[in-house]
């Protein structure tokens, strides 16, 4: 199956015509998907600053990562189920859109810089003067700015 017969497929379903039938569906599904995204970014945010040394320098981050990886993972569960709904509006449209297809590539780097993070940088959180920890903060923050700015521009440009 191609690209063009899965978006095909996907144009014609139940959900496709009720996001574009309707005249609050969409509106409603992308409203709860920036929100979604706001408790993403926000608890990503918290965590990153304080891995960079920007904030709370003596706070343990394995405290906040604790306390804030919870809602990340409600606000990513959340924002993932919206964003795919989205594309049932107008999938060819998304499909071919660079800034979707970027937003994609850039969610599969944040997902390695993850998997990173756990496994290379978080034994190293406690570490005087560590490296990797501050290394992934600051990727993870440059990954998820850039996710937030190409998903804004994909309402721009379809």
């Amino acid at each position: 199956m191609s690209i063009e017969d899965l978006a095909d497929w996907l144009s014609e379903t139940p959900l496709a015509y009720a996001l574009t039938d309707s005249t609050w569906l969409f509106g409603t599904v992308e409203a709860v998907h920036v929100l979604a995204l706001t408790l993403v970014f926000g608890s990503i945010a918290l965590v990153d600053l304080r891995l960079v040394g920007i904030v709370e320098p003596d706070r343990d981050p394995r405290q906040l990562l604790r306390q804030w990886l919870p809602f990340t993972w409600v606000g990513f569960a959340l924002a993932a189920a919206t964003g795919t709904t989205m594309i049932f509006a107008n999938p060819s449209g998304y499909f071919t859109n660079f800034f979707f297809q970027g937003k994609l590539v850039l969610l599969l780097l944040a997902w390695l810089n993850m998997v990173a993070f756990h496994f290379i940088a978080s034994p190293r959180l406690t570490a005087p003067g560590a490296l990797a920890p501050r290394i992934s903060g600051a990727v993870s923050l440059t990954l998820w700015t850039t996710i937030i700015v190409f998903g804004r521009w994909i309402g721009f440009t379809i």
